[in-house]
């Protein structure tokens, strides 16, 4: 089970991210959201969904902090999908991070 974000992580290790797709190219807009957030119709073996993962936290729309591992994989699947993808390396308090997560559960993801 993926280790959640936590006081143990050095902010070194932790990512700013944040996309952009063009809402002109429906057909990857959907991918990137469906990548993000998942599918409904998604099966049991389906790869989580960006946005479920508890080393994920939604800063808000298509800005995200992660670890850099996570970050590369996603910015790379991202920028294949024809996204513009912005990394930077960022430094927060644990309990700054945790007030980010709060707030991004009381919004409605699919």
């Amino acid at each position: 089970m993926p280790q959640s974000l936590s006081h143990k992580q050095t902010p070194e290790t932790l990512v700013l991210l944040s996309y952009d797709v063009s809402a002109i190219n429906r057909s990857a807009a959907s991918h990137v959201a469906h990548l993000i957030f998942g599918r409904k119709d998604a099966g049991r073996d389906s790869p989580t969904p960006y946005i479920h993962r508890p080393e994920v936290v939604w800063i808000g729309q298509s800005v995200f902090v992660m670890p850099r591992s996570i970050a590369t994989e996603l910015a790379a699947k991202l920028r294949g999908l024809g996204a513009f993808v912005a990394m930077a390396q960022v430094s927060m308090a644990f309990r700054e991070i945790e007030a980010f997560r709060r707030r991004a559960s009381q919004r409605c993801v699919p």
